[in-house]
């Protein structure tokens, strides 16, 4: 026995029924998210290598021409009837 005897480690104190079930409860629930935020991570690191490698060997895009502007709708809001009217 390696350990010194004091009065913390010769009479500690046992656990209630209810304590070691919900340190059981709590370390089980830890594990299950632990592995749930586990597994998260590693397939968006997965996906993320995999966008990158994508874009890598995705050419450059070429720049779009500039659409011409078109000319002013004025005129043709001159002609248009005004709302409510119907034609007789």
């Amino acid at each position: 026995m390696t350990q010194t005897i004091t009065k913390d480690t010769l009479f500690q104190p046992a656990p209630t029924r209810a304590q070691s079930k919900a340190d059981l409860t709590n370390s089980t629930a830890r594990a299950i998210i632990k592995a749930e935020t586990d597994a998260r991570e590693a397939k968006t690191l997965r996906l993320k290598q995999a966008r990158l490698e994508m874009e890598a060997r995705r050419p450059a895009p070429v720049p779009a021409k500039a659409a011409k502007s078109r000319a002013p709708k004025a005129a043709a809001k001159k002609n248009r009837r005004p709302a409510g009217r119907r034609a007789a």
